[in-house]
């Protein structure tokens, strides 16, 4: 009957329906009173059909109230009212719309629908609220339809897929359409249909809807089932024995197991003159002389019914196991068993290139960390310890402009710069007052910049303090670019790639088209020629150092607003900057840009492949970049020339 009144709901939907005039539906209400004062759902299907394709405006109203128990007898002269509460009471409203004065709660008997009433009078209602003349209602139906899906909803929101001429809505409505036939549409051809139409559609709703049609329930039998079957279980291969005998013991097809300690214990508990079970004590020896034994005291009533060894073995072999489709129809689990193998694999492409996504922006964040170190250690040959302390400073220089400057968008600008100017300067100084003194003497220099670095950590401790300070992003970097379910990437993560690419392009410009970049080329090549050109090798060298500092100080505003920002976190980045640097090739920006990509992707490669250990995937990328460098000394790409034999 249900299926009836739906069909019968979905005949009227579907065709032309004139206008009728108003108070129609106050008409169909006092022909069918009898039925609506004492309703059921197998007759109610054919009144609340009539008041759906009624075309009276009051037709929703009358419904929505006898769903809500809002349809009220008025117990003075009997007449129908639809109720809404105000004050201590209620003001009343004609079925043909017009208010009908107030009423008190003792004057009223409220219509009680039951269960299976109100959700027939629901399914009437969408077709309403579905045709709204409103998008925004409609849209609202259609969320509310799609969290809570049911049966009921497919017929009416077939019916409005004609009529809505909002293109967008459209697609929305005959893409829930096909979610719903696929689950509930009583037709296979039509269930199928609606899953090929899906095609590879990766959303989660799409996958909540085809993976209950694949699920499958594993069942033990003496003959093969009538039911969908998924695949035949082989116990040993596909299925443990133990696993098997179980499911055995949870059909009632077999006694439980018999343990050793059960079987001890049941035989110790019933020696009788020096036999169990008739078989004397000292033959107990063997596991087939128990089991006899036992055998004998279950058919004598003494101990209940267990498996031996021998008898499970018999048992198994006698029974068969399967995966059977709680899905009945072959032909719909077909077709989901396809279309989930598709969706799978356009998942697994996705998951790649959101996976190479997230390389690139890691790539991008150790190429502004190392592109500093690049120029001080790559170009100048220092090696500089305290070059992550730079970072750090440049961070909290961030950290401090938002103090003073609340506008995040205004304090990233004056940040930059100023970063840029406070850590060129700490760069100048350490230059002048230690690395100066140790050029060509490089374990000295690791040791002096080494020292550094803890002191200028320690001092930043002192200042700051060891929590973690914000460094908080502007409001039009905060969330992410989605295109699907599965690939995204934060608009910080862009702008720290943007950056990168930035500085790439700043430097080769630098080093390329400047007196300072070709004057510090030439002193690292040959200082004594440079010195004879008239350039001032020291001078030189300490702009060179400044600048991959203050480089360092940008980099580290960039990284603060997606990383923590504390006194040692710079110590985060030196490993990988280095590292960076040696594997692209000492002294070549296109050389870093290559470490900082293969590093990048290999530790986001390893972190996949071992997601629960991020100290391992630290670990394996360090030995395959010692491995790298024992075949390439020189990095990806090596320095030619004069240069590459100093």
């Amino acid at each position: 009957m249900r299926l009836t009144a739906l069909l019968a709901a979905a005949l009227f939907w579907l065709a032309p329906v004139p206008a009728l005039a108003e108070g129609e539906a106050a008409a169909i209400v006092a022909a069918n009173r009898d039925q609506i004062e004492k309703p059921s759902r197998q007759s109610i299907g054919q009144v609340v059909t009539a008041l759906a394709a009624s075309g009276d405006p009051m037709a929703d109203d009358i419904l929505a109230a006898w769903a809500e128990k809002r349809l009220v007898v008025r117990k003075a002269d009997q007449a129908l009212f639809l109720a809404t509460p105000e004050g201590d009471g209620f003001a009343l409203t004609a079925l043909d719309g017009t208010p009908a004065g107030t009423a008190a709660k003792a004057e009223l008997t409220a219509l009680k629908p039951n269960a299976g009433v109100r959700s027939v009078i629901s399914s009437a209602l969408v077709q309403f609220t579905l045709s709204d003349p409103d998008p925004a209602k409609r849209r609202a139906a259609l969320d509310s339809i799609a969290r809570d899906t049911s049966p009921e909803t497919l017929a009416p929101l077939r019916a409005s897929i004609p009529t809505e001429d909002d293109p967008g809505l459209r697609a929305q409505k005959e893409r829930l359409e096909r979610i719903l036939a696929l689950r509930f549409d009583p037709d296979s051809a039509a269930r199928v249909a609606a899953i090929r139409a899906l095609g590879t559609d990766t959303a989660l709703d799409t996958r909540a809807a085809l993976n209950p049609l694949v699920a499958t329930t594993r069942i033990a039998a003496l003959k093969a089932p009538g039911g969908n079957v998924a695949r035949v279980l082989v116990p040993g291969r596909d299925l443990t024995e133990a696993e098997a005998y179980d499911l055995l013991v949870a059909a009632n097809l077999a006694p439980a197991r018999l343990t050793a300690e059960d079987q001890r214990a049941a035989l110790v508990a019933n020696i009788v003159e020096g036999k169990v079970g008739g078989v004397p004590v000292a033959d107990l020896n063997t596991e087939a002389a128990r089991d006899r034994a036992y055998t004998a005291l279950e058919a004598s009533g003494a101990v209940p019914v267990a498996a031996t060894d021998d008898e499970a073995a018999k048992v198994l072999a006698a029974h068969r196991f399967y995966d059977v489709f709680t899905e009945p129809d072959p032909a719909v689990t077909t077709a989901a068993t396809d279309a989930l193998a598709k969706i799978d694999r356009k998942v697994a492409a996705m998951q790649a290139v959101d996976l190479g996504l997230d390389a690139l922006s890691l790539a991008a964040i150790y190429f502004l960390a190392a592109i500093g170190l690049a120029i001080t250690f790559g170009v100048m040959g220092v090696i500089n310890m305290a070059h992550g302390e730079f970072i750090t400073i440049g961070a909290y220089t961030g950290y401090v402009v938002q103090l003073f400057v609340p506008d995040y968008t205004l304090s990233l600008l004056v940040a930059l710069p100023l970063a840029f100017a406070v850590t060129f300067a700490a760069g100048v100084a350490m230059e002048r007052l230690v690395i100066s003194h140790l050029y060509r003497r490089p374990l000295e220099t690791l040791l002096a910049t080494f020292g550094i670095s803890i002191a200028l950590q320690q001092i930043l401790k002192n200042v700051f303090g060891t929590q973690a300070r914000p460094l908080t992003a502007p409001a039009w970097l905060d969330g992410a670019l989605t295109f699907n379910d599965v690939v995204s990437i934060s608009y910080i993560r862009i702008a720290i790639f943007l950056l990168a690419l930035l500085f790439l392009l700043f430097f080769l410009w630098l080093m390329k088209r400047t007196r300072l970049g070709l004057e510090a080329r030439a002193v690292t090549q040959n200082p004594a020629m440079a010195a004879s050109m008239g350039i001032n090798p020291d001078r030189i060298a300490m702009l060179t150092f400044g600048l991959g500092s203050g480089i360092a100080g940008i980099a580290g505003v960039a990284i603060g607003l997606y990383a923590k920002v504390t006194s040692e976190m710079g110590a985060d980045y030196i490993v990988q900057s280095f590292m960076t640097v040696v594997v692209g090739g000492v002294g070549n920006v296109w050389g870093t840009l290559a470490g900082a990509t293969m590093i990048g992707s290999l530790q986001k490669l390893i972190e996949f492949l071992n997601p629960s250990n991020t100290l391992a995937a630290q670990t394996y990328m360090i030995l395959f970049i010692i491995l790298f460098i024992q075949f390439r000394p020189r990095g990806i790409i090596a320095l030619r020339g004069r240069a590459a034999g100093d």
